[in-house]
């Protein structure tokens, strides 16, 4: 389950932080899983694993496709065990491994047993829909899992949590506006929370009018202005539906209700998230535009370590402003709200359809205002279909998540 700092007991941190040895001891090296390591987020987690030698050591990793990337990040981490989620990829894997102490599997089933090594913390980077199963088998294992696979939580929330709580699993928020929220409620109940506010920067669209961002290229949506991100999450920025992902994901992470939760446009990011409490105060979650911040802390929390990002200058920044999302230009974050508000399998189908929205804009088959369209389309048929029901379990969720899929691939044939 996600945990406080208040909750999180000496005893506990004993156990989970290998470093807290007793005085005079060597300690020994937190062991790591981490999937998604050839993603963004893993190239980061592996810059931060440089700043912290003899820290932590590397149990296994796993990639989507990319064998030749995913052997260069297992020998340059001296991971034990490397799987590659797509097979095609398996060959390049195995030869870029050659002659090291590698262990190498393909197929999905692989990741998830890369997800089940043993270690005390599980980093699920894997972007999709394609990092449920291996984040789901790490959390109902009871393993701490670092999550910044947003979907998961979007496509299965309610089974994922009820399984986190069930195997006593730590959820450690690594998206950097979750993590900044975790660490601004200093470890409050949540009860006394009245609002929780998700910034987003505005992309690189937030100045534009409405026709010119349907008329937006590839390249104009990939150049986002503070953060270098993988392809997919970077379009999702620009269209705001990734800051509709994290409140359905911070609905389930805090245990928010839609009421509570609210989005600003900081087009500077550097304040992540804000918490209001009842007495009318408020804490802001600040740092700059690196995600090695939330990757330290969750790696090697609950203590510090150097993240390698520089101090945060607000003397330099000169001046934070925040204004209101424009609904009316970006729908697909007014689409995320209302799935999050109706519930049920919503979220998931949501998730699906713009999954393949973005494959569609990616691949130059229809513009940027289209994928909007097609996920309020999905989104009514399905409601109409009568398939959005709650789902128990995550084999329902991933059901409904196929279904959808399947209508907006439909859509886009």
């Amino acid at each position: 389950m996600l945990e406080s700092k208040a909750e999180y007991t000496q005893e506990a941190k004993a156990q989970a932080i290998p470093s807290a040895g007793r005085r005079g001891e060597r300690a020994a090296p937190k062991r790591l899983v981490i999937l998604g390591a050839t993603g963004s987020v893993g190239r980061s987690c592996a810059q931060v694993l440089a700043g912290a030698p003899g820290r932590f050591e590397v149990a296994a990793v796993a990639g989507g496709r990319d064998g030749a990337a995913l052997a260069r990040t297992a020998v340059a981490l001296k991971a034990r065990f490397a799987a590659i989620a797509d097979p095609s990829g398996y060959a390049a894997l195995k030869a870029g491994v050659a002659g090291q102490a590698v262990e190498v599997a393909a197929g999905p089933e692989a990741v998830v047993e890369a997800a089940l090594r043993e270690a005390e913390l599980v980093v699920a980077a894997i972007v999709g829909a394609a990092g449920l199963a291996p984040t789901y088998a790490a959390i109902a294992a009871g393993r701490a899992v670092a999550l910044a696979n947003k979907e998961t939580l979007v496509c299965a929330g309610g089974a994922v949590m009820e399984a986190a709580r069930r195997s006593g699993a730590r959820i450690l928020p690594m998206d950097s506006e979750h993590n900044a929220i975790f660490q601004a409620m200093g470890g409050c109940d949540a009860a006394q929370i009245v609002k929780m506010t998700l910034t987003a920067s505005g992309g690189p669209f937030r100045e534009w009018s409405a026709e010119r961002i349907r008329a937006a290229t590839i390249s104009e949506a990939l150049a986002h202005p503070n953060w270098a991100m993988g392809a997919k999450v970077t379009i999702d920025s620009a269209s705001l539906m990734n800051k509709g992902l994290e409140l359905i994901e911070a609905h389930h992470l805090f245990g928010m209700p839609a009421s509570r939760l609210a989005v600003l446009v900081h087009p500077q990011s550097i304040v992540h998230g804000l918490i209001s409490f009842a007495d009318g105060s408020v804490t802001a979650g600040m740092a700059a535009p690196d995600m090695r911040t939330p990757i330290a802390h969750c790696l090697a929390y609950p203590e510090r370590i150097d993240s390698g990002v520089g101090p945060l200058d607000l003397a330099a920044t000169g001046q934070l402003s925040f204004q209101q999302p424009d609904l009316g230009r970006f729908p697909a974050l007014g689409l995320a709200i209302a799935a999050l508000s109706a519930g049920g399998g919503a979220p998931t189908a949501l998730n699906a359809a713009n999954e393949a929205a973005v494959e569609a804009f990616l691949a130059a088959r229809i513009g940027f205002s289209e994928m909007a369209r097609v996920v309020e389309t999905v989104l009514d048929q399905s409601a109409r279909a009568g398939e959005l029901a709650a789902c128990a379990s995550v084999a329902q969720s991933l059901a409904v998540h196929h279904i959808a899929r399947d209508r907006a691939l439909a859509l886009l044939a």
